[in-house]
């Protein structure tokens, strides 16, 4: 393998050559065809955004006021930023195969640490993605009792934060580890479950929207935007976390039959359907009910009470929590395996890489697992899909600048795809993501720049020094 002659450098870039080499070194199992990796990403975008943030960033909370069917136009913004980025995934997924999707295209086109960065940005954003939806499940899990003539008590369904009188969200943390459980059966076993309950989940969307246009009122939809623009913009950087899930199938490249083919199609495929489906179902749902009535936990759940439909309320809260769960496992899957690739390079120790006999890294599977219960257990909803958001969208930020540095610095590297529009479509990626960054709430920034520290001092103190890219590494004499 190639390596840096400066053991010093933290900039010291790995080489584009050396991909092949380590995906068959790797010790993941290629299992994954073109429209598994497309169920993976449907599955990680399509969830959380329809069935909860859709109604909280509608009716708003305590810090925001609520956007009404504006909710629309917020889901249209965090998708032009997601597009654009999506586009320069595509290009990178499609010369780079391989497991850790954003940590490696930064690794291999601005430097180990921008790499670095990025990688200990999507650990805590992934963990923290999972949190979210399974805070979005256990609300749903509760109408869905309710509508059983069944109530689990305040204290174990919500957070204190919330003032409700709760102590720990129980069912969340439950989803988590049931979730867990699932992707370490392994990546195969992962496959044909998610093709199936997106399947399910699809289905499903199609069929409340169907229904639900029969009983749209348009009265609801005025005024359209009761708050303004600023709560709309707040809005998209909320809801930014329903489009995305696409980067976190990028990171099972890895383990897909012809990555460089299928990837990219992988992940333009299921953004476009995503984005359409989102687009009907906010419709409907601000047109089923009045912005001011729609339940921030069970949008859709509310909405078919609303009109005399509890049955089919009822039904809803039931398979809301089975297609949500395939978003938890996307990104569940995401965090394990940019975790193993950065164990693998040396950044983080080797003890995270081990892989059981069907190729499944069990170890970083159980810890971020265990991780993403304790956040759902003590965090209300919106704290955590802001603080998913903002390194989510710091990843795209830097995959965009990747894709314009390696156009120009490797132009001769083979494409599978190229982004249209070069340079113009990144830097559409770049702006909008940067605008919604600075429409979070201040404490989010304050509580992702005391997670980077934390990682700049483990990269000082371990990474650099142990990267296989360093030449006096251990591990690099034994890569």
């Amino acid at each position: 393998m190639a390596k840096t002659a400066n053991p010093f450098s933290v900039l010291r870039r790995k080489p584009i050559e050396d991909m092949d080499e380590e995906v068959a070194e790797g010790g993941l199992f290629r299992s994954l065809g073109l429209w598994q990796l497309t169920a993976i990403g449907v599955g990680g975008i399509i969830g959380v955004g329809i069935f909860s943030l859709a109604g909280l960033v509608a009716h708003g909370d305590d810090s925001t006021p609520g956007v009404g069917p504006a909710v629309l136009i917020s889901f249209l913004i965090a998708g032009l930023a997601s597009a654009a980025a999506a586009l320069s995934y595509a290009e990178f997924a499609g010369m780079i195969p391989k497991a850790g999707s954003a940590y490696t295209y930064g690794y291999v086109a601005l430097g180990e640490l921008i790499g670095w960065f990025i990688g200990w940005d999507l650990l805590l954003e992934y963990v923290a993605i999972v949190a979210v939806v399974a805070i979005g499940i256990s609300g749903y899990l509760n109408f869905f009792l309710a509508g059983l003539g069944m109530q689990l008590p305040v204290e174990l369904t919500s957070t204190f934060d919330e003032g409700k009188g709760g102590w720990i969200n129980l069912p969340a943390i439950l989803v988590c580890l049931l979730v867990t459980w699932i992707l370490s059966r392994g990546t195969k076993t992962f496959g044909r479950f998610e093709l199936i309950a997106v399947g399910i989940k699809v289905v499903l969307i199609l069929f409340i929207i169907g229904l639900g246009v029969f009983f749209v009122n348009t009265n609801n939809y005025n005024p359209f935007m009761p708050s303004g623009f600023g709560p709309v913009f707040t809005g998209a950087a909320t809801v930014f976390f329903a489009v995305f899930g696409y980067d976190a199938m990028s990171t099972a490249a890895e383990e897909a039959k012809d990555g460089k083919k299928h990837m990219p199609k992988a992940i333009i495929l299921s953004l476009v359907i995503a984005m359409v489906l989102y687009i009907l179902a906010t419709l409907v749902l601000t047109g089923m009910q009045n912005y001011k009535d729609i339940d921030p936990k069970a949008g859709f759940g509310s909405a078919f009470s609303n009109v005399g439909l509890p049955v089919i309320a009822t039904i809803i809260s039931a398979f809301a929590v089975l297609s949500i769960l395939t978003v938890m496992l996307t990104f569940l899957l995401g965090v394990t395996r940019v975790w193993f690739s950065m164990s693998r390079d040396g950044l983080l120790p080797k003890w995270f890489s081990k892989v059981d006999h069907g190729g499944t890294p069990q170890r970083v599977t159980w810890i971020a697992g265990i991780g993403s219960a304790l956040l759902a257990g003590v965090l209300p909803i919106r704290q955590v899909a802001d603080l998913t958001n903002i390194g989510i969208l710091a990843a795209f930020v830097v995959v965009c600048i990747s894709v314009i540095s390696f156009r120009y610095t490797r132009p001769e590297a083979p494409r599978e795809f190229r982004l249209p529009l070069m340079p113009v479509v990144p830097l559409i990626g770049v702006a909008s993501s940067l605008f919604l960054i600075s429409q979070l709430h201040w404490e989010t920034w304050l509580r992702f720049g005391i997670w980077l520290i934390i990682g700049l001092i483990i990269y000082f103190g371990y990474g650099r020094k142990n990267s296989i890219m360093n030449p006096n590494s251990p591990r690099h004499q034994l890569s």
